[in-house]
């Protein structure tokens, strides 16, 4: 039921979010920097979460844990996004710190991935339950990115920069739906998270573009 409205917002969500690394990704392409790694990986494991959930939700392509790497994968991607703000705090902090960081979280992602495909009923049993544990992790996630943006607003405002944190509270509000819907399953809950998902990743795209493109269009003047 729904089956194929599911997977057509999901879809759209993970060419919105490989959208969005296309533009993030021109820092790090400019100046070879790694923290400007962040916000593209971030987005893209992002992407990546709601590419397995179009395949865990088709009868064709899906393959019989693909639930559960979606699931960890989305997870892994908010704490990427807030590990990338907390460094994004203070440009003291040591590169070499940051590269550690980057190399430990890649591990722990390679490490969960391979645990969900190969024995999730065994390790986690309850998938219902453990859904709403990680819908949990992903509302702090959003909650803290949030903040941290939106107190980056009040020292520096900016139209623009009140657009970024408008989009992680409203992918906030999504997981929080999510999880109202993990509990009880209402389809009100589930596809009112899947609007507001869409809506985050609209204002992204927006800010995204109004900041790589038509920078490099002013600049190519």
């Amino acid at each position: 039921m729904y089956d194929l409205e599911r997977i057509t917002i999901e879809v759209v969500s993970a060419i919105a979010c490989f959208i969005l690394v296309r533009f993030m990704i021109k820092p790090f392409r400019l100046t070879g920097e790694s923290r400007y790694l962040g916000l593209p990986l971030g987005f893209g494991f992002l992407g990546v979460s709601y590419a397995f959930s179009a395949l865990s939700y088709s009868s064709i392509f899906a393959f019989s844990n693909s639930a559960w790497v979606q699931l960890f994968v989305r997870a892994f991607a908010f704490l990427f996004l807030a590990v990338t703000y907390y460094f994004s705090k203070s440009e003291k902090k040591p590169k070499l710190l940051w590269n550690m960081t980057l190399g430990l979280l890649a591990a722990i992602l390679t490490i969960v991935i391979l645990l969900a495909i190969i024995s999730p009923p065994f390790l986690w049993p309850d998938y219902r339950l453990n859904q709403a544990y990680v819908r949990v992790f992903d509302l702090i996630c959003l909650s803290y990115i949030s903040i941290h943006a939106l107190k980056s607003h009040i020292e520096q405002p900016d139209p623009t920069t009140l657009m970024s944190p408008l989009g992680f509270i409203l992918l906030g509000f999504g997981q929080y739906s999510l999880l109202i819907w993990a509990v009880d399953a209402s389809l009100f809950a589930f596809f009112g998270a899947l609007a507001l998902r869409l809506a985050g990743l609209a204002v992204f795209l927006y800010v995204s573009y109004r900041t790589f493109y038509s920078s490099e269009k002013r600049g190519n003047r």
